[in-house]
Formats: C-alpha cells, structure tokens, sequence
C-alpha cells in the first residue's frame, strides 16, 4: 500500500510541476523574444545611420581614438540600449565611430568589439546574441558599417526576471508537495478502506472457519479409529489437513499485512540462520536423491525478525525440493555484496517461464504445468515470502536460465 501511495503522490506530483515549469518556460520564453524583435527592430531601423551621420558627431581613426564631443544630442538610446554606429571602409578598418558615451575607454572597447566582429562575420548580418550572457547585439554591412547595441540593460532585466520566476517556481512547489500529499491521501482512502476490509475478512474469515474446521478434524479421528481404511473418512481428513494449513497461510498472510513490529527485529548472524534451515531440508532432499550444495559466507550479521527470515527459507526450500528433478541438485549461496547480502536458492528441474516470473509471487497464483493441487499448492507460499523480503526492505526475484531456477533475494 505504501508503495501505491508513493506512485500516486509522485505521478501527481510530477503532472503539476511540470504545469507549472511550462507556464513559467513559456512566460521567460515570450518575454525573452519580446525583447530580441524589438533590438532586431531597432538595429533595422538604424542601418540608415550607416549612411547619414551627422558630420559634427565624427571621431576619426588615425592614430587614436579622438575624445568625442561633449554633445548630449549626438545620444542615441533605443528600448534602454545604447547604439553604436561603426563606418568601414571598403576593406572593413573602422574609419569612424558615432556613438552616445563620453567615455574613451568606452570607445575602445567598441573598437574592441567590432574587429572581432568583423573578423569573425565574413557576411553581411543582423545577429541578437544571446540576451542573458552576451553584452553586445549587432547589424553588419560589410565594407559599408557596423551598428553595435549594447544590452547589458536588457540583460540585467531578463536575468532578474528568471530568478525572480525561480523564486516563485520554489515557492509554489513546497504549495504543490503540499497539495499532492492532500490529494494522494483522498486518492487512495478507498483503495486502504477496500484493503483494510479485505485483510479484516481474510482474518475473520479464517478465524470463523477454524472452529468447525477442528469439530471435523476431530470427528473424522475418532470415526478413523472405528472405521479403518474407510475411503469417506479418509477423504474426510485430507481435506480437512488441506484446509487446515490454508488457513493457517491465510492468518499469517493478513498477520503480515499489518504494520511491522520493528521491536522484533534484532541483530542477528543470518549466515547460521541459512545454514541450520538448510540442515533442517536435509533428509527431505537425501529422499529424492537430491544433491545439496551449502556455499555461506561466514559471520553476515543482519537486522532482522528471525522467525520470519526462517519461514522465508522454509518457503524456498520448500519450493525447490517439490520442483527439482529425482538426482538433481540444490544450491543455497548467502554472499555480501558491497552493502547489500544476496541469498540465492538455486535448483534443478522445472523452469519458470518468463511470463510467470512476476506472477508467481501473487496470491493464489500457481503455474498449470508445476503448481496443482495434487501437490497441496495453494499459491501463497511465495505471496508470503515476498512479503517478508519487502518487510525487511529487500527484493525477490525469480528467472529460469540453462536448466537451473533461480530465487535470489537482495536484503539492503
């Protein structure tokens, strides 16, 4: 259930923020280009500047750049951007600059700007660099001028603008965390209300079952012993057992279902816990001829409730020896690696096919060509494995490859 709740909290969480990193992209997007048409207009409109400068706003280049006249008309500003107009000569050297600062250094850092221009442009183009990182936007006509606008305003605008929307952009998405916590919670009430009956009726109607259940069982005894090798009573009793041990699986599946009890978790030497399980198997497989193989890292400490990583391995062993073939063999691995410990139950015989290696561990899930009732499978001994890997923050899986199934386990 938690991890529905997870998906659903992040699918909505992932629908609006990406709502609201659109809205904000378009909004920086639309102001941004705003911006550039309007300097693509301006450097339009002051290619005439190219060829009509007034006489009395010349600067020539011969030696040095000549201090401009102190005219506040020979100004040109442009949307907060100051232009510069370069003329060129018919091999593109800079003969005169029209410009609106009474700076100098400001003059040849224009100069500056339009050689690398022109030595970088081999044609005739009116080129917006980038607003956000680049000072200068120009219009070039070779061999005739160079229009440079300086927009280092506009840059120092569109820059506040973005981090004022990244702001806003943090703000609304503790709003939003906030809210898809909300709605994930109204989401899924149905779903743990529908879940929690579920588990209450497994429960109780496991409970209920058990009385009768064992009015039967002792019944068919004490009709056993009267009547020996009686086929009705004997049917009797094997199904009785049956049911028997399906609810016994059905309590201990809704049992785990339940909130975990960490107070049971202890620190404990898992390697001895595999390997005594193991011994445990050990006639049941000598039986079937089957070849056991033990290959335990020694002295693998790990947090956990040791009656359920016990049935755990009661489960998969359980499940290997009814499916490995008459002389085959079964190999139990228990390894660290880096900080994750693997368990790996390995065997002989029927293959799972890829299509049920995930249903497998679903309940009341049995495969037709290994899972029958003839061998008393109910589906639920995997469902409750799986259970107690993921209580104890790990994974299982199942695949089938050159003959040999393997179950591994992956504790974190």
């Amino acid at each position: 259930m938690k991890k529905l709740k997870n998906k659903v909290f992040m699918v909505i969480l992932s629908i609006l923020t990406i709502f609201l990193a659109t809205i904000l992209i378009i909004f920086n997007y639309q102001y941004y280009y705003s911006f550039k048409n309007r300097i693509i207009k301006n450097l339009s409109r002051t290619e005439i500047m190219g060829d009509k400068f007034n006489e009395q706003n010349r600067y020539y280049l011969d030696d040095e750049i000549i201090k401009p006249k102190k005219d506040k008309d020979a100004s040109i500003k442009f949307i907060d951007s100051i232009i510069y107009t370069v003329i060129l000569d018919n091999n593109n050297n800079v003969i005169h600059i029209i410009n609106n600062s009474n700076d100098n250094i400001e003059l040849n850092k224009i100069k500056d700007v339009a050689d690398e221009i022109i030595d970088n442009e081999g044609k005739s183009v009116i080129k917006v660099k980038n607003l956000y990182l680049k000072r200068y936007s120009y219009s070039y006509n070779s061999g005739n001028y160079l229009i440079i606008m300086d927009t280092s305003n506009i840059s120092n605008e569109l820059l506040k603008t973005l981090r004022f929307s990244l702001f806003i952009f943090i703000i609304l998405e503790c709003f939003i965390i906030f809210i898809s916590f909300k709605i994930t919670d109204w989401i899924i009430k149905p779903v743990i209300e529908a879940f929690e009956n579920q588990k209450r009726f497994i429960a109780d109607a496991s409970h209920e079952l058990k009385t009768p259940l064992s009015v039967i069982m002792a019944s068919s005894d004490a009709l056993g012993k009267n009547m020996k090798d009686n086929k009705w009573i004997n049917n009797i009793k094997n199904e009785s057992d049956r049911m028997n041990c399906l609810i016994k699986k059905l309590l201990n599946l809704a049992k785990m279902e339940d909130d975990i009890i960490k107070s049971n978790y202890k620190l404990t030497n898992i390697s001895k816990v595999v390997e005594l399980s193991a011994l445990t198997y050990e006639s049941l497989m000598f039986e079937k001829s089957i070849k056991l193989n033990i290959n335990i890292q020694n002295d693998i400490s790990f947090l956990c409730d040791v009656d359920q990583i016990k049935e755990l391995m009661s489960i998969l062993l359980d499940n290997a020896i009814k499916y490995t073939e008459k002389n085959g063999d079964i190999k139990i691995k228990l390894y660290k690696n880096k900080n994750d410990i693997v368990l790996e139950i390995i065997n002989r015989g029927i293959a799972i096919s890829k299509s049920d290696e995930e249903k497998i561990f679903e309940r009341f899930y049995r495969c037709d060509s290994s899972r029958n009732r003839s061998d008393g499978n109910y589906g639920l001994g995997l469902a409750i494995a799986k259970k107690i890997v993921i209580n104890h923050n790990g994974k299982i899986t199942a695949h089938s490859e050159k003959g040999y199934t393997v179950f591994k386990t992956v504790f974190k």
